[in-house]
C-alpha cells in the first residue's frame, strides 16, 4: 500500500463554516465552565442502615483529611459543625476538644465552639466554655464582652457584673471600661457608673478618658461634676499630653454654661500650652468666639497676635526673607496712631510698642544677605532707611537716626551713595551744615557717584552758595571728564544763573573732548541752547563744525530744518545740495534718498508750489536688482535711480532692463 501523501488532499467545500470559532469564544466558554457550581445530587435515605452507612462514610472522610492535615483548623470546625447538625453533641464536643488540643490559642475555634453551644441552648456548657477561654486568653476582649452580654441576655445581671469585674482586673483598653459603664447605665446604676469612671481615670488617665466622663455627666445633667472633671484633667495630665480637642470641648462647655470669662481663660490657656502647629483649629475657634463676645479692640489684638506668630514662624525658616520683615514691621507700625502712640494705650504701653518696633528693626538688619546679589542688598538697604525714618519721625530722635545711617554706611557696600545723601539731608534738617558738608565730602571721597555730585550741588544751590556749587561741578568734571552728564550738569547751573559766556565756554570745552562718551549729547544740548537764545550765527557755526566731525544724516536734517524754520530757505537748500553732493560722491544712496525726502517735506511746509514740484521731480525711484552670490544663489537688492544723475545713469538702467528681458526670454 502506498504511503499517505497529505499534498494530494483536496478540499471538497471551500465555503466558510456556519459557526466561526475565535480565541475570544474559546476563553469565554472556559470561564463559563469554571463559574458553574458543582452541586451534589440530593440523596434520599431509604432506611436507618443506609443513614448509618452515610454517617460512617462522612466521618471517615473527615478523619482522613485530619490525618493528612492535622493543623488545618477549618477542617476541624467543619467536622464539629457537621456532627452538631446531626444533633450528635457528644461527638461534636469531642471533635472541638480534639481541635483545642491541636491549637488551644485559636480564638476563632473557641468562638465557633461557644456559638455552637449557645445556638443549641446549652447554657451551662457555654458558660463553662466562657470560663475556660477567658482564663486561657484574657487579652482577647471579644470573649469577655460576649460572656458579659451572654449573662445579660439570660437576665443574670449579677453574673454579668462579675464578668466585667474580672475583666477590669486585666485593665483593658478604653472600650472595655466604656462597655462596663454602658452596662451599668442600662441597669440604672448611676453611682456604680461614677465609681467605674473613677477607677477608669485612675488606671488610664488621658484627655480622652476625662472627655468620656464629662460626656457622661452632661447626659446626667450634672454640670458641676462635668466642670470638675475638666479641672481635674488639667491638674493630672502633663501639659505636653493635653490635646486641642480637650480645650475645644472645655471652652464649648463653658460657653454653653454662659461662663464667657471662663471660656476666655480656657482659650488663652490652650493657646499658651499647645504648640502653634497643633492649635490652628483652637485659634480659629477663639477668633470666632472673640468676634461673638468681645469688642473690636480685643479682636484686633487677637488678629495682630496671630499674624505676629505667622511672621515669626516664617522668619525662623527664612531669616533673610526681607519681604516678610517689611510686612512684619509694617503691621507693627500700623498699630500706631497718627501721633505715634498706640491707639487706646497709655504712655507706658506706647513705649513698649516703640521698643518692640525698634527690636524688630535691629533683628532685621542683623540678617545680612548671604549672597553677592545687588538686588538683594538693595532690598536689605531699605530696612536701614525705614529704621532711620522711624527713629526721626515717630520716635523724634534725630541722633538715633544719624547713628543708624552711620552704621549703615559701615555695613553696606560703598556704592550705595543714597545713604550719604540721606544722612546729609538729615544734618541739613538739623541745621548742621558742617555735618552735611562732611558727609558729602566723605561720600565723594569713597563713592564718587554722579548722583552724589548732583545732590551735593543741588543742596548748595538751594542754600545760595554759588561758588561752592561751581566748585562741586568742577570737581564733578574732574572726576568724570568723559561723561556728558558732568558737563551738562554744569551747563544747566550756568543757564539757571543766565551766564551765557560761561555756558558757551563750558560747551566749547566739552565738545573739544575727543574721548567724550556719546558726544552727540553735548552737541545737541549746545545747539538747543543757542537756538533758544536765537543766536543764528552761533547755531550755523556749531552745525558747520559738527559737519567737520560727522556727516550723519541727522546732522544734515537738523541743519536744514533749522534754516527752513527760521526763514532761510536758500541756506537750507544749499545745505541739502552739499549733503547730496557728499552722499553721491561717497555712494550712500539710502542717505541721499532720505535727504531728498526731508527736503520735500521742508518745501511742503515752508516753500511754494514751484519749489515743491521741482523737489518732487528729483525724488528717486526704487528698482529691484538681482545679484548672484558666491555660492551660486541669487538675491534681490533695491537700487535708487536719481533723475539728477543724467543720461548716463539712464543708459545704464536701459541696459539693465534689456539684460532682464533677455534673461526672461531665455
Amino acid at each position: 500500500m502506498a504511503p499517505f501523501d497529505p499534498s494530494k488532499l483536496q478540499v471538497k467545500n471551500k465555503m466558510p463554516a456556519a459557526v466561526q470559532i475565535t480565541a475570544e469564544q474559546i476563553l469565554r466558554d472556559a470561564v463559563e465552565w469554571q463559574s458553574r457550581e458543582h452541586r451534589l445530587p440530593k440523596r434520599t435515605f431509604v432506611d436507618e442502615d443506609e443513614l448509618v452507612y452515610y454517617k460512617a462514610q462522612r466521618r471517615k472522610e473527615f478523619e482522613d483529611k485530619l490525618r493528612r492535615q492535622r493543623q488545618h483548623i477549618g477542617t476541624w470546625i467543619k467536622y464539629a459543625l457537621w456532627e452538631a447538625n446531626q444533633l450528635d453533641f457528644r461527638r461534636a464536643r469531642s471533635v472541638f476538644e480534639r481541635a483545642l488540643q491541636v491549637d488551644a490559642n485559636n480564638a476563632n475555634l473557641w468562638l465557633r465552639y461557644i456559638e455552637t453551644e449557645m445556638k443549641n441552648k446549652n447554657v451551662n456548657a457555654a458558660r463553662n466554655l466562657f470560663d475556660r477561654v477567658v482564663c486561657l486568653l484574657p487579652r482577647v476582649d471579644q470573649f469577655w464582652f460576649k460572656y458579659a452580654h451572654f449573662e445579660e441576655l439570660l437576665g443574670n445581671y449579677a453574673g454579668a457584673r462579675t464578668v466585667f469585674e474580672r475583666w477590669m482586673e486585666w485593665n483593658p483598653d478604653d472600650r472595655g471600661w466604656m462597655l462596663y459603664v454602658k452596662f451599668e447605665e442600662r441597669c440604672g446604676e448611676i453611682e456604680r457608673c461614677r465609681a467605674i469612671f473613677e477607677r477608669f481615670l485612675e488606671n488610664r488617665p488621658s484627655c480622652a478618658s476625662f472627655l468620656k466622663f464629662v460626656k457622661f455627666e452632661q447626659r446626667q445633667k450634672n454640670h458641676p461634676r462635668a466642670r470638675a472633671a475638666f479641672v481635674k484633667c488639667l491638674e493630672l495630665i502633663p501639659p505636653e499630653l493635653l490635646t486641642e480637642e480637650f480645650f475645644l470641648k472645655f471652652a464649648a462647655f463653658e460657653t454653653s454654661q454662659a461662663n464667657i470669662a471662663g471660656a476666655q481663660k480656657v482659650y488663652e490657656q490652650g493657646l499658651m500650652t499647645l504648640p502653634r502647629e497643633y492649635s490652628e483649629r483652637l485659634y480659629r475657634t477663639f477668633v470666632s468666639f472673640q468676634k461673638q463676645y468681645r469688642d473690636k479692640e480685643t479682636i484686633d489684638n487677637l488678629v495682630v497676635t496671630k499674624k505676629r506668630n505667622d511672621y515669626e514662624r516664617q522668619l525662623l525658616d527664612e531669616p533673610c526673607n526681607y519681604d516678610v520683615w517689611f510686612d512684619y514691621i509694617r503691621m507693627e507700625e500700623q498699630t500706631l496712631s497718627d501721633d505715634g502712640h498706640p491707639e487706646g494705650l497709655d504712655a507706658g504701653a506706647a513705649e513698649g510698642q516703640h521698643a518692640r518696633i525698634c527690636e524688630l528693626y535691629e533683628r532685621a538688619i542683623s540678617n545680612l544677605p548671604q549672597v553677592d546679589d545687588r538686588r538683594l542688598w538693595r532690598r536689605y538697604s531699605y530696612l536701614w532707611i525705614g529704621y532711620a525714618i522711624f527713629s526721626e519721625l515717630t520716635l523724634n530722635q534725630p541722633d538715633r537716626a544719624i547713628a543708624v545711617y552711620r552704621k549703615a554706611l559701615q555695613v553696606l557696600p560703598k556704592e550705595f551713595a543714597k545713604f550719604y545723601t540721606l544722612l546729609a539731608e538729615l544734618y541739613l534738617r538739623q541745621e548742621d551744615l558742617d555735618g552735611m558738608r562732611k558727609t558729602f565730602g566723605l561720600g565723594l571721597g569713597q563713592c564718587r557717584k554722579p548722583k552724589l555730585f548732583e545732590a551735593y550741588a543741588q543742596t548748595e544751590l538751594k542754600l545760595g552758595n554759588l561758588d561752592r556749587c561751581r566748585h562741586i561741578h568742577a570737581r564733578y568734571i574732574e572726576t568724570w571728564p568723559f561723561k556728558p552728564d558732568s558737563w551738562l550738569s554744569f551747563v544747566n547751573l550756568e543757564l539757571l544763573l543766565d551766564e551765557r559766556e560761561r555756558v558757551r565756554a563750558i560747551c566749547e570745552a566739552a565738545i573739544a573732548m575727543d574721548q567724550m562718551d556719546m558726544p552727540e549729547t553735548v552737541w545737541n544740548r549746545y545747539l538747543e541752547i543757542e537756538k533758544g537764545w536765537q543766536q543764528h550765527p552761533y547755531v550755523r557755526n556749531i552745525y558747520e563744525r559738527l559737519l567737520l566731525k560727522t556727516t550723519h544724516i541727522k546732522v544734515f536734517k537738523g541743519y536744514v530744518e533749522f534754516e527752513f524754520s527760521n526763514g532761510y530757505l536758500q541756506n537750507g537748500r544749499s545745505v541739502v545740495a552739499r549733503g547730496l553732493d557728499y552722499y553721491k560722491a561717497s555712494g550712500h544712496q539710502v542717505e541721499r534718498a532720505a535727504l531728498l525726502a526731508h527736503l520735500l517735506q521742508m518745501e511742503r511746509e515752508y516753500g511754494d508750489e514751484d519749489s515743491v514740484e521741482k523737489v518732487r521731480s528729483r525724488q528717486p525711484r526704487k528698482v529691484r536688482r538681482k545679484r548672484k552670490l558666491e555660492d551660486g544663489s541669487t538675491t534681490e537688492d533695491i537700487v535708487y535711480v536719481f533723475p539728477d544723475d543724467g543720461l548716463q545713469q539712464n543708459k545704464i538702467l536701459q541696459a539693465a532692463l534689456k539684460w532682464k528681458q533677455r534673461v526672461h526670454s531665455n
